[in-house]
């Protein structure tokens, strides 16, 4: 009897395992990249996600200047990300730093030398970012339906400062444009919705 529930627990876990890492199909992938997108660029964008094998791939190759990239299948819950073609040298950057198993600091001060030295090259203008959300169990990834999504938005402009832009560094009410990593090459403005309790 204890070998039966022992077996049914692992192959309980298993299941479990093997579901969480499902990598959905490319249509459900594009279909939940977009949501982060405003509603006039889905459809048109660039959409990066993951192969049966796992790899990172372009699933749709786009028609406008956004580049969206899917949920990543081994991290519960949803997080995808839309935003402008200018960003993507400085996006690729750190996917590829993050996978050659550089920590969060590296990355940053490899792509802050980079950047200075032009060799990264940074938008001229304001870039667009949008990020959507959803916990675990408000998201479907086979079906693709979400509920409870959380939209946040960024604008990137490098090596912007308070004084520049008038902006406090920090929001003084729920939904405050506020500029982060000011005089940097990521400073950007931050405006984070409040979110439904």
């Amino acid at each position: 009897m204890k070998r039966t529930l022992f077996a049914i627990v692992l192959i309980s876990l298993g299941l479990t395992v093997r579901a969480q890492n499902t990598i959905p199909a490319a249509a459900i992938q594009i279909q939940t990249a977009e949501l982060a997108a405003p509603a006039d660029k889905r459809g048109a964008s660039s959409v990066y996600g993951y192969s049966a094998k796992g790899e990172f791939i372009l699933l749709r190759k786009g028609t406008n200047e956004m580049i969206c990239l899917a949920d990543d299948p081994k991290i519960p819950g949803l997080n995808v990300a839309c935003y402008h073609k200018d960003l993507e040298p400085f996006m690729k950057r750190g996917r590829d730093l993050k996978a050659e198993g550089k920590t969060p600091k590296e990355v940053a001060d490899i792509r802050d030398h980079e950047a200075k030295s032009g060799w990264i090259p940074m938008p001229k203008q304001p870039a667009s970012l949008f990020v959507y959300t959803a916990k675990a169990e408000n998201f479907d990834p086979v079906t693709g339906t979400v509920k409870d999504g959380y939209l946040r938005y960024v604008v990137y402009i490098p090596y912007a400062t308070a004084e520049s832009t008038g902006l406090p560094l920090k929001p003084d009410a729920p939904g405050m444009p506020w500029l982060m990593d000011p005089g940097t090459h990521r400073a950007h403005i931050m405006i984070s919705p409040p979110q439904k309790n």
